[in-house]
């Protein structure tokens, strides 16, 4: 794990241990995001069991989600300055040590803390850390790497939610946390697989004496006249912290990333609270609760389905360039399947939105690392996704209390599906606004380019003749002016 024993390449391996990576970033997707959304099905029995209203105990679901994006830049910070192994190893026994102690829970208070808030940490440390590592195994695969790996998330649910419903009947909800807390350990094993890499574009980054383990001649002056503690803390805490934390983080100052760090927040939003009541939403239409687990077993398939497929496609060459309006375009779909959720009232119905949602949501999942690192590079990519999963904390928040509070309000879940595809419509126009607009400023300053490249004006008077192009200022325009007429007057 230290610097020294780093495997050194020039660029992403492609291949390799790289798919070893692949294989833990799917286990790891499958213990986190997965049981995540498993959650949605003790929804019901936490409900009946504690007597609260939606709003309360949607809060549940609300701060595992907040707790698992607030942390991730956290567990970025671990992964770049300590270990990503020892990062998702320590997120492994934090994860699991939450869903054990929420299994000896006597208040909805104690699932906030112990479901929410420890299991939520735990899987932050592992969540981010180990998608950026594919990013730094890939690069002419990278779309196809994160389609695989980022399918542990709808296999997960696929195989989860009817075993989570299952294990629920036979050993009541205290049980099947005992168990999921049980295979959430099996992070620290994903952790093992996860060998440091040390790219060329990452030691661009490091300050020369730092990558080279050694202080230049001028410190070495200064450490002869000065006690051990001082010089140690001079350079490390001056060279190394204030340069890494200034360069790690100067991508926050990117056009591009700030107007994809504010739609994350409008699609964050409309995503959450459909994987939080579609069981309660599907059980108060009359379905039954294995075909409304079966729903969610539906949408983890197809989430597969949509997170390999596009990650295949737009690796293509012909898609490879549009990789940013694929991303817009499923957003918008998952968006105009949440405004005709509340028409769909049986089994029938829902299925198809399953297909729908299901597969759209795994195709924007694959391409979220994917164009974070279109916008800021490999090298800065760990940072990026923790501000970006970090976006994700509030929405995922504030979104399934206020559904659930709309809920309780109005008697019906249509406004709370209503706002939810809004918020992911606008998320997808912002991105397309965003985008025609560049275009058209680089056609705009292409065009000046080429006018002033072309454009050249001749003076002439007996055998002087001035030059001049068209770049030339307005005082330049004018004393070149006054100098004509006066040869004229001549």
């Amino acid at each position: 794990m230290a610097s020294s024993q780093r495997a050194r390449h020039i660029g992403p391996p492609d291949g390799g241990w790289g798919w070893m990576i692949v294989a833990g970033c799917f286990l790891v997707t499958i213990c986190t995001r997965a049981v995540t959304r498993c959650i949605s099905i003790f929804f019901v029995e936490f409900q009946a069991y504690f007597g609260q209203d939606y709003a309360r105990t949607a809060w549940i679901h609300s701060i595992v989600d907040c707790a698992t994006m607030l942390c991730a830049p956290l567990g970025s910070l671990i992964s770049n300055h300590v270990s990503c192994q020892v990062g998702i190893m320590l997120g492994g026994l934090l994860a699991s040590s939450g869903l054990i102690l929420s299994s000896f829970a006597t208040s909805l208070e104690h699932l906030y803390l112990s479901l929410g808030v420890l299991t939520g940490l735990g899987f932050a440390l592992c969540y981010s850390p180990a998608i950026a590592m594919v990013g730094k195994y890939f690069n002419k695969k990278k779309a196809l790497a994160y389609g695989i790996a980022m399918s542990g998330s709808g296999i997960g649910t696929f195989i989860l939610a009817p075993v989570v419903q299952l294990l629920i009947e036979q050993f009541s909800w205290r049980g099947a946390l005992l168990i999921l807390g049980g295979f959430v350990l099996n992070l620290c094993v994903c952790g093992a697989l996860m060998r440091p890499i040390s790219l060329k574009e990452d030691r661009k980054t490091v300050p020369e004496f730092l990558e080279q383990d050694r202080v230049p001649e001028t410190e070495k002056q200064d450490l002869k006249q000065m006690s051990v503690c001082s010089p140690l803390i001079k350079v490390w805490s001056r060279d190394c912290l204030c340069y890494c934390s200034q360069k790690e983080y100067d991508f926050l100052l990117m056009p591009g990333f700030m107007v994809l760090a504010v739609s994350v927040l409008f699609m964050a939003y409309g995503c959450s609270p459909l994987f939080v009541y579609l069981v309660p939403y599907a059980l108060s239409v009359g379905v039954s609760h294995h075909q409304a687990a079966f729903l969610m077993s539906i949408l983890g398939v197809i989430d597969i389905i949509g997170n390999i497929t596009f990650g295949w496609l737009t690796d293509r060459r012909c898609l490879k360039k549009h990789r940013y309006f694929c991303y817009l375009f499923a957003v918008g779909m998952d968006g105009l399947c949440c405004l005709f959720l509340p028409v769909l009232q049986n089994f029938p119905l829902l299925v198809p939105f399953s297909f729908t949602f299901g597969y759209f949501d795994g195709a924007y999942v694959t391409l979220i690392p994917v164009m974070t690192a279109d916008v800021v590079g490999t090298s800065s990519l760990s940072s990026a996704l923790g501000v970006v999963y970090f976006l994700h904390a509030i929405p995922y928040l504030v979104s399934p209390p206020v559904a659930g509070w709309l809920v309780d309000t109005t008697g019906s879940y249509t406004a709370s599906f209503l706002l939810c595809g809004f918020s992911m419509i606008f998320s997808s126009t912002l991105l397309c606004f965003a985008r025609l607009a560049k275009k058209i400023k680089r056609t705009h300053l292409r065009s000046l380019t080429s006018d002033t490249g072309m454009k050249q004006h001749m003076w002439t008077n007996g055998a002087i003749a001035y030059s001049v192009t068209a770049e030339l200022d307005q005082k330049d325009v004018e004393f070149l002016s006054v100098d004509t007429n006066s040869c004229s007057k001549r």
